[in-house]
């Protein structure tokens, strides 16, 4: 145990280890509280006076809800060397987050917007105050749990840290390699002797590299043999596996990345438009889109002083659906947006209650794109260091089919949910126009019989030439209603057949979506689940076999059953995953089942939009005979 004049902290409490200190777990002596105690090691005292007293001032200076708090600097009883007290983050950081097996492909989006907002708005503070971080990595930001229950993203670990104002440079080498700047990484991992300078956007690259890293789970550049290895040759590849951030946040972002990404410093962005560029996109809000003829979910993220007219051209460019021929459903009902209404009145929207899209015209159907799961490999052989590689694998892999089976079921609850609406609807519809064409038959038959009996009287009064241009009115009105009544004729037709329609297993209820595809009670989700919590349990433990380096004659038999157990768990989830949800998912979206049992999304609109213009034709008849009846009344 070690101690300062009020805090406390054992040895065994290792948070970090870097190559100039350690970081420990610490109680204040009084009150208990936890802290993070951060100790410097002899190797941090061969650095000058002045680097080695530069991260004690520029924590003094800052102090942010996105920056780790800076609580006390005190002197350790026995060496008196300096120790910095500092907040505690007890869920470890963004590097433990990207670590979890299902986000081995990325952050979920709205992780991955919280991670943008609070590095940007740290980084903010740090350029208000003229300093340059020059060590940013997932590892150097920490992540709380704020009052909310939402995550917290704080920059931390300021040794590499001082002052310098935009237009000032530096040329001492600072940072991890992955994150480097390429001018730096030249210099500092390849020995590459040039009289270059950086300058403060040398933060941006490493900002771009770990923004990068958060989105898809990998690094946009990688030695070709693997980190550490291999250091001239570096590839820049697309990510290996599905990216987790969806196409209209990826639109956005992908500018911001290209630009900050950017080797020349000449051409690189400055903070100025990096901070303009991300407050745009967090300004903006997410109305959530359900295409349902397409079966597919946008996100489109949008002003709230928006239009509905850029809304739609959004949309447009999403899924090719013209504007003029775009319709709206939400929770059940015909959703009406104004070419003027600004989007903070659209309705509230979620993943799992979105707008429903629909296309006046036919569209083909896409569904969710996603890979196949590749069978799991393994080297019979016993490795540890091998091992740890693959249940890391596998737990990544089995996580992404985790995600993957929830989404496929989201899908299909979505167009079950809009099947259910349209065919409501039609319901609707259906009622209101009967109702009105039992209206419309008597007031017919009223107007037939009436104009029947006053022609008869006109006839009458023609013989003595009285009332002869009256007369010719009244047939004219009298052929116009019996019109009017044999268009009767085809409506009803129309409406019988609509109405049977409606009978228990016909088309126009929504069985089919129950008999087809993947639903909650099969709790296929909920199954993988337990297989991936399984096979990341063994990974933690293998993370552990591999640290020891060499076990024990009866821990290492324990470690071959456990990588037996790896494999079959792994195999058992794949087969879940190809068997129920991937091969259910896509009968479902392709109507392979009974085709003639039920109507498809696209038959259901163009029903649709076909009562909507039996019920204009009624109410083009019932003005007509509104008009008759003015004229009798006469």
């Amino acid at each position: 145990m070690q101690s300062t004049a009020n805090y406390l902290w054992m040895m065994s409490d290792l948070l970090g280890q870097g190559a100039t200190a350690n970081v420990y777990r610490g109680r204040h002596k009084k009150t208990g509280d936890l802290y993070a105690v951060k100790v410097f090691n002899n190797l941090s005292f061969l650095r000058p006076l002045d680097v080695q007293m530069r991260e004690f001032e520029v924590l003094k200076k800052l102090n942010h809800k996105n920056i780790v708090k800076l609580f006390a600097v005190e002197e350790e009883s026995n060496t008196r060397h300096k120790v910095l007290v500092m907040e505690y983050c007890p869920c470890g950081s963004l590097y433990t987050v990207l670590e979890e097996p299902t986000n081995a492909y990325g952050l979920p989006e709205d992780e991955f917007l919280i991670v943008l907002q609070d590095v940007v708005a740290g980084m903010n503070h740090l350029r208000e105050y003229g300093i340059v971080h020059r060590d940013i990595k997932p590892g150097n930001i920490m992540r709380v749990i704020g009052e909310d229950g939402r995550s917290v993203y704080k920059l931390t670990d300021f040794g590499a840290a001082r002052e310098l104002e935009d237009d000032e440079q530096f040329v001492s080498l600072y940072g991890t390699e992955e994150y480097l700047h390429p001018d730096m990484y030249e210099r500092a991992v390849l020995r590459k002797d040039h009289q270059k300078k950086y300058g403060a956007t040398v933060d941006l690259w490493s900002i771009g590299v770990t923004f990068y890293h958060a989105a898809t789970g990998s690094l946009p550049f990688r030695p070709y043999e693997g980190p550490r290895r291999n250091k001239e040759v570096i590839e820049s590849e697309s990510p290996d596996g599905p990216v987790r951030v969806e196409k209209g946040l990826q639109s956005l972002l992908t500018p911001v990345l290209a630009n900050i990404l950017e080797a020349d410093q000449e051409k690189c962005w400055g903070f100025d438009q990096f901070f303009a560029e991300t407050s745009d996109i967090l300004h903006r809000i997410v109305v959530y889109v359900f295409s349902l003829q397409q079966a597919t979910l946008h996100h489109i993220y949008i002003h709230t002083y928006n239009t509905a007219n850029l809304f739609q051209e959004l949309l447009f460019r999403r899924t090719n659906i013209t504007p003029s021929h775009q319709d709206f459903l939400y929770e059940g009902r015909h959703l009406v947006l104004d070419p003027n209404r600004q989007a903070q009145t659209f309705p509230k929207t979620s993943r799992e209650n979105p707008i429903m899209l629909l296309s006046r015209d036919t569209v083909n159907t896409v569904g969710l794109l996603f890979e196949d799961p590749s069978p799991p490999k393994v080297q019979p052989r016993y490795d540890l260091d091998l091992d740890a590689s693959y249940a890391k694998t596998f737990a990544g892999d089995v996580g992404y089919l985790w995600k993957t089976s929830d989404s496929l079921l989201l899908y299909q609850e979505l167009v079950r949910k809009g099947v259910r609406g349209l065919i409501e609807l039609i319901r609707g519809e259906y009622s209101e126009t009967a109702h009105k064409k039992t209206e419309v038959v008597h007031v017919c038959n009223y107007c037939s019989q009436t104009l029947e009996r006053t022609e008869q009287l006109c006839e009458v009064l023609m013989q003595g030439n009285l009332l002869s241009a009256e007369c010719d009115e009244i047939r004219d009105t009298r052929k116009k209603v019996m019109r009017l009544s044999s268009s009767l004729g085809s409506m009803e037709q129309t409406l019988q057949d609509i109405s049977s329609m409606f009978l228990p297993g016909a088309s126009l209820t929504d069985t089919w979506t129950q008999q087809v595809g993947t639903h909650p009670e099969d709790r296929n989700v909920e199954k993988i689940k337990v297989l991936l919590d399984a096979i990341s349990s063994i990974y933690q433990q293998f993370k552990k076999d591999k640290a020891e380096r060499r076990l024990p004659y009866n821990e290492e038999q324990i470690h071959k059953f456990d990588k037996q157990k790896l494999v079959l768990h792994a195999t058992k989830a794949r087969a879940l995953f190809t068997d129920e949800c991937a091969m259910k998912y896509r009968l479902f979206i392709s109507k392979r089942i009974k085709p003639q049992a039920y109507l498809s999304p696209n038959t259901l609109v163009e029903m649709t939009l076909g009562m909507k213009k039996l019920k204009e034709e009624m109410e083009g008849v019932v003005k007509e005979l509104a008009e008759n009846n003015l004229f009798l009344e006469r």
